[in-house]
């Protein structure tokens, strides 16, 4: 196994539980949750809608192929995780609640970065262009 392979997974793997344990706590409803979540201007029935989308993108990066929900689900990971900081910047909150969903934005981004190429959407990568004369690009 390369150094790479292992890199993903040792970010990988913690991303999804973490992920998954974090959406299946929003999805319980459990009374500190609503009140973390009202805390920051949330209505209660949000934690329910970002805990599915939690666990459902944690699931999708943990499962092998699926490329294309593969870069939603990091892309949603990204919007959670910004969202997070910038939510406990605006309601005040200590600087380490706004800086940990960052730390853990790096993260995915690693995890993001390293995935295998089974694990990627295939042609996101533009084919290179001939350079055209000056004269081809007024004309």
């Amino acid at each position: 196994m390369s150094k790479k392979n292992i890199a993903y997974i040792a970010t990988t793997a913690p991303l999804a539980l973490l992920f998954a344990f974090g959406g299946a706590v929003d999805l319980s409803g459990a009374p500190e949750v609503i009140e973390g979540f009202a805390q920051l201007g949330y209505p209660a029935y949000f934690p329910a809608i970002i805990g599915l989308w939690k666990v459902l993108g944690a699931a999708v990066i943990a499962l092998p192929r699926l490329p294309l929900l593969k870069e939603w689900a990091y892309a949603g990971l990204a919007f959670d995780l910004t969202g997070a900081s910038a939510s406990h910047a605006f309601a005040g909150d200590p600087i380490e609640k706004v800086i940990i969903p960052l730390v853990m934005l790096g993260v995915v981004a690693a995890s993001w970065a390293l995935r295998p190429e089974s694990r990627k959407l295939p042609g996101l990568v533009a084919a290179p262009r001939e350079p055209r004369a000056m004269s081809e690009a007024t004309a």
